[in-house]
């Protein structure tokens, strides 16, 4: 088994997931790796979350380890030895701090960027309010106003699509891709009661996805998150 090389908590994860055209992420693509469809229909996923108590290779790094992230993010699959891996390709990862940015990018070749960045969580009148901004030319945000219990994913069912792809896949270069893999137990979800989208997708995230601006988004719901692993990755 490899080794662990960061273990955190991924907290109050919002999420906002687009229906695209398959072909729009071709380019995206790492090798071996091929589109995940659920109900025949391809998602592109805005993800909010906090890491807390984050340790790399067992050590905390003093300033970094509690911070928001941000990503845009699809979803892929890869046949190893005749069994199939669930896994996600980010498009961009955004964090606060430049040295996240620098580790991330130059150990997983990953496409980190580096932005001013805020959070809230608030308890009000029996409904958990979850936020999350960042900062590129403008104030972007990801909002959620949900239920403050939790209830337990459904198998089968769209929030077991979208958080249970346990390995991350990267474009290295057309025939090379990095793999590693992510550990969790199976979380839990807040009922979304109302949601904002206020971002810039061409802005942020390149012209590809401008159109996701006036897109509403086909689901939208909050995991409570965990503790969680990343392990030591590979090349395929």
């Amino acid at each position: 088994m490899s080794k662990t090389f960061l273990q955190a908590e991924w907290r109050k994860l919002a999420m906002a997931n687009f229906a695209v055209d398959s072909s729009l992420l071709a380019r995206y693509l790492p090798h071996h790796t091929e589109i995940d469809l659920w109900n025949d229909t391809c998602y592109v996923s805005l993800v909010g979350f906090m890491f807390k108590d984050t340790r790399i290779k067992g050590v905390k790094i003093p300033f970094h380890v509690n911070f928001e992230e941000v990503n845009l993010r699809f979803y892929v699959r890869y046949k190893d030895s005749g069994e199939w891996k669930r896994g996600v390709v980010f498009i961009k990862e955004i964090v606060p701090r430049p040295a996240l940015s620098f580790v991330a990018n130059t150990v997983y070749k990953e496409n980190y960027e580096t932005m001013p960045m805020a959070h809230s969580w608030t308890n009000q009148d029996n409904k958990l309010i979850v936020e999350y901004r960042w900062k590129k030319a403008r104030w972007h945000s990801l909002k959620i106003v949900a239920d403050n219990q939790t209830v337990p994913i459904q198998v089968g069912s769209e929030e077991e699509f979208i958080t249970e792809h346990y390995w991350g896949y990267t474009r290295i270069a057309d025939n090379r891709t990095s793999e590693y893999k992510v550990e969790h137990p199976r979380w839990e979800v807040y009922n979304t009661q109302d949601h904002l989208v206020e971002v810039d997708f061409g802005n942020v995230y390149g012209g590809d996805f401008d159109f996701l601006s006036k897109e509403k988004p086909a689901s939208v719901f909050l995991a409570e998150g965990s503790a969680i692993a990343v392990r030591s990755g590979r090349l395929i």
